[in-house]
């Protein structure tokens, strides 16, 4: 056996570097930001217009990918 011990997970490793990523949002919560029903956001992801994520049989969204959506949508 090894004398080394793993550090604590609140250990920051100097040799790793930091992925600062976005959280994803499932359909509900996405669906509640836009004020949509979760079937209506489904329904935009397959026609394109939204970016998300099928991660299994779920949708995951961004919500940077929810804002420019709303932003394209009321520049038109």
């Amino acid at each position: 056996m090894s004398d080394q011990k793993k550090p604590p997970a609140s250990v920051v490793m100097p040799d790793r570097p930091q992925l600062n990523r976005e959280p994803l949002l499932d359909s509900y919560q996405a669906a509640a930001i836009l004020k949509v029903h979760p079937r209506t956001l489904q329904r935009l992801v397959h026609r394109g217009e939204i970016a998300a994520v099928h991660v299994g049989k779920l949708w995951r969204f961004k919500q940077s990918a929810l804002t420019a959506w709303i932003d394209r949508d009321m520049a038109s």
